[in-house]
């Protein structure tokens, strides 16, 4: 049988972690609690996500904040842990243990401890940690704790975590291969003009025969790239510069924007990962209690596209007025219509947090298919256009030399 690794809490409230055989992980489980042990992580003994979970909690230490994997992995052990029976107290403390090699969140776990053993609830306690829990994340915590079911919403918010980095991995890892490709192909290209096109040169200046059109581009190109190539180092920057400065601006920001949702293909993958990221947000914080209004105003901060934040506070002023929330939404014409639609339909059947969850799950799989829609068009465009690039060099060095082996015939 295979072997897994193991750290769980025993009956006195301390941590242990050992290795064991076991037909499977869940079987493992079921052992160690029929033990009397609240176990925490299961991994085989081989594998690196066990590695990766047990140094999970270390991850970012070193950074000013904690990553949200830092702390959706924080999250789900302190569900399991409440879930279990173990006071709050006691499950900071074990989590402070499982943290002792990394000094920055053992801190940051003493300091919330120390608070809630002052009295204080733990979603005061969080939110004086400065700048490391977002106010969708406080929030909920405080519905928790004012409804008394902490442990059911620590699981919420660690499905909730766990789906959004799904979705910005899967953003992030789609984009990989063609900016990989994009490096690639301005390097080859360089190399060419640079290095291969020059060795031809002084053949081709001995020659005393005027070259072809073609050729002369070429070599004209490649003098250019030896001689003043710092002045694309300059416009890189320039460019890079130019635009952190106008993103930076919020009004300039929303203009920009405005002109990404327009793009063909990328305006799709905005539009849909922030209907899902809104959707999910929305239902998460009305399933725990949170009122509408209270929801969007949290939900308006987790937009990074402001023209789509500008139509959640045009959404809120509505509601105020007494209007539903997916016909103000729709008067924008900013979110899909079938959203919009099954908004509407949850807001009539009373069953408005089970459809925006419905929403997000749907636009999630829409995300991955426009994004594998932008990848189909832009990977073999890039290779199309790299290949034509790299053929006309190679012609036109060719036909410079078939025309200086005419003159010395």
């Amino acid at each position: 049988m295979p072997l897994f690794t193991y750290k769980a809490v025993n009956s006195l409230g301390e941590t242990e972690e050992g290795v064991r055989d076991a037909a499977n992980e869940q079987l493992l489980i079921t052992a160690l609690q029929s033990e009397g042990y609240i176990p925490i992580r299961v991994a085989t003994a081989n594998s690196r996500s066990f590695l990766g979970l047990g140094l999970g909690l270390g991850l970012g230490v070193k950074q000013a904040k904690l990553s949200q994997k830092d702390i959706a992995l924080l999250t789900s052990e302190l569900s399991t842990l409440l879930e279990s029976g173990l006071p709050l107290d006691k499950s900071l403390l074990v989590l402070m243990d499982l943290t002792e090699d990394n000094p920055r969140l053992s801190k940051l776990l003493a300091k919330v401890l120390e608070k809630v053993k002052g009295g204080s609830s733990l979603a005061d306690a969080l939110e004086q940690q400065t700048g490391t829990f977002s106010k969708f994340y406080l929030n909920m915590i405080r519905a928790g704790e004012a409804g008394g079911s902490l442990d059911d919403v620590l699981k919420r918010l660690s499905d909730y975590l766990e789906r959004s980095q799904e979705l910005k991995d899967t953003v992030s890892t789609a984009l990989i291969y063609p900016a990989i490709l994009l490096v690639m192909s301005l390097a080859s290209l360089f190399v060419m003009l640079t290095f291969v096109v020059p060795q031809f040169t002084e053949m081709f200046e001995s020659a005393g025969k005027a070259l072809p059109v073609s050729t002369q581009i070429v070599v004209g190109l490649a003098e250019w790239l030896q001689s003043y190539w710092w002045i694309l180092v300059i416009a890189v920057v320039f460019i890079s510069s130019y635009m952190k400065f106008q993103l930076a601006d919020p009004v300039r920001k929303k203009v920009w924007d405005a002109r990404f949702l327009k793009l063909p293909l990328a305006g799709a993958i905005i539009t849909n990962k922030e209907t899902a990221n809104i959707s999910r947000t929305l239902g998460t914080l009305l399933g725990n209690g949170v009122s509408i209004l209270s929801a969007l105003v949290i939900v308006r901060e987790t937009v990074d596209n402001l023209e789509l934040a500008s139509a959640i506070t045009f959404a809120e002023e509505q509601l105020k007025q007494g209007k539903h929330l997916s016909d103000a939404l729709q008067e924008k014409r900013l979110f899909p219509k079938m959203a919009m639609q099954m908004i509407k339909m949850g807001e009539e059947t009373g069953r408005l947090e089970e459809m925006l969850l419905r929403v997000a799950n749907i636009y999630d799989k829409q995300l991955r298919t426009a994004i594998q829609q932008l990848l189909a068009f832009l990977e073999p465009a890039l290779i199309i256009t790299l290949g034509l690039m790299i053929a006309g060099i190679i012609v036109s060095i060719l036909l410079a030399i078939l025309s200086v082996n005419d003159l010395a015939f």
